[in-house]
């Protein structure tokens, strides 16, 4: 369905001189995507790629990965990108469900594809310069599907999300307003591509004519000195939890040329956002999910003085897209109440793969009901208080995990942290805090607590704070929640010696 009677936004393929893809010792132009996406085209029509059946991208992070899907993406070739880090019961359900029509893989990968074509990409095709005919190429074509996305999973099992590629073109447009890279400039990507989080970062440098600068991993004093000064670096897409470790460097700071840090995929600590806003980083803290192919709302701190953003908010939700607040009923609240934040749009998806997992999902009118909390101001600035899977019910009181790690991180003995929801016999839920020390000297956890006190209702207050090293993450580098979970509760079962 299209919900959206306005014309879907145009872009223009990329002149070939231009720089498409870069890291430290390599550089590609739009050239060899160009050639390389005519050679993929041979390679992959013989087996009849199509919405029912599209190519699976089954690499190690690399150039071949990103030229992959690129390609795809300048054929109307739908694709899923699945990680090699994938357990084989989690690779088996996701091929059952989606049945590619050929893999795009390694050699280190390639035996794990079981009854699917193979297709091995050599190292020499990315170089490929010949002259192309470049109208086979579109950006266009706005209700064909352009491929399937797995959820995080951090909370719960993954969904597979078919996504339009309707919804890029509109997110780029919007986003826009916040930053564009110049051609020729860098967006750093060190987020993987089997997310919309990584995987968007690609065809919006198509979009804007571009140039990725790919990283192995992310390594942080390699970033700040790229961002501190080298011109060509422009834009960086980053999750909450690697802008810390760039902050921990005091002497960090950006070009003065720089647009935007756009930060997503987890909760912002407002202490973090208020020490990049002192320290003069752009941070442009969005607001999205797979289902609405990453963000639909955005939201810049760093304007030019007079203009005035609240720091909690994530910014207003992208025209023509829209955002009601609802409470249990599915009743629209006004501003400033606390309610279901529900969506509707050509940025929003059109439903599941499984049609089991749609139930519930949308209204009658196509609105999509997104399972955060939150409520909108006057100015309909969007402000985000939990995910509903993430809320802890203990006593029959309601909190916001996410409160209590911001009081938390607060406090200077903390440097992250997780709260999650216990079972407990007494209080059903018990608050638990897991967290990272910023010392080399464990705090004592009644001092903690006392210190809370004055910040939080008594309710709020963690039963028990865990110290830990560090946190499961998913790949994109969120907590993953669920996985935390399980193992404490995995460690409180077995017996004690």
């Amino acid at each position: 369905m299209t919900l959206n009677p306005e014309a879907p936004p145009h872009f223009a393929l990329p002149d070939p001189s231009l720089q498409f893809l870069t890291s430290d010792d390599r550089l590609f132009h739009y050239r060899n995507l160009y050639a390389f996406s005519h050679w993929l085209e041979q390679a992959v029509g013989p087996y009849r790629p199509s919405s029912q059946r599209p190519v699976l991208i089954f690499t190690a992070p690399g150039d071949s990965q990103i030229f992959a899907l690129a390609a795809c993406w300048l054929l109307q070739i739908p694709f899923v990108s699945l990680s090699p880090e994938m357990t084989a019961p989690e690779l088996e359900s996701a091929l059952s469900r989606l049945q590619p029509a050929i893999a795009i893989t390694d050699p280190e990968n390639r035996s794990r594809i079981q009854n699917i074509p193979n297709l091995t990409i050599p190292a020499d095709r990315l170089q490929l310069e010949s002259d192309v005919d470049r109208s086979r190429f579109s950006h266009g074509h706005p209700e064909k599907l352009m491929g399937y996305f797995l959820t995080s999973g951090s909370t719960g099992q993954p969904k597979i999300v078919p996504l339009k590629r309707r919804q890029i073109l509109y997110a780029t447009r919007a986003s826009s307003e916040n930053f564009r890279p110049d051609p020729d400039h860098y967006w750093l990507l060190c987020l993987p591509l089997n997310h919309t989080g990584g995987a968007t970062i690609v065809i919006r440098c198509l979009l804007y004519h571009a140039c990725i600068y790919r990283m192995e991993r992310f390594d942080a004093s390699q970033i700040a000195r790229f961002l501190s000064e080298d011109k060509r670096f422009q834009v960086a897409s980053m999750v909450p939890t690697m802008l810390r470790r760039l902050l921990e460097d005091r002497q960090f700071r950006v070009h003065i040329d720089f647009q935007a840090i756009l930060l997503g995929g987890a909760a912002l600590s407002q202490q973090m956002i208020q020490e990049a806003e002192v320290r003069g980083i752009p941070v442009v803290a969005s607001y999205g999910m797979t289902e609405t192919c990453g963000q639909i709302a955005a939201n810049a701190f760093l304007k030019p003085s007079g203009i005035y953003h609240p720091k909690k908010s994530v910014g207003r939700i992208f025209p023509p897209n829209r955002a009601e607040i609802r409470d249990d009923n599915g009743s629209p609240l006004p501003a400033n109440e606390s309610g279901m934040l529900w969506l509707r749009g050509p940025q929003v998806f059109d439903g599941y793969l499984n049609e089991a997992d749609n139930q519930g999902s949308f209204d009658d009118a196509g609105w999509f009901r997104t399972g955060d909390h939150g409520y909108l101001n006057r100015n309909e600035q969007l402000f985000i208080e939990t995910r509903r899977s993430d809320l802890i019910v203990t006593g029959g009181e309601n909190v916001n995990p996410f409160e209590v790690e911001s009081a938390l991180e607060e406090l200077d003995e903390v440097r992250e942290s997780v709260v999650i929801g216990l079972s407990d016999p007494e209080w059903g839920q018990a608050v638990t805090a897991f967290v990272t020390i910023s010392g080399r000297v464990e705090p004592d956890e009644e001092l903690l607590r006392s210190k809370l006190k004055k910040k939080l209702s008594a309710y709020k207050i963690p039963k028990k704070i865990i110290v830990v090293d560090d946190f499961p993450r998913t790949e994109s580098g969120k907590i993953n929640r669920r996985r935390l979970k399980l193992i404490y509760e995995q460690s409180r079962e077995r017996p004690q010696p």
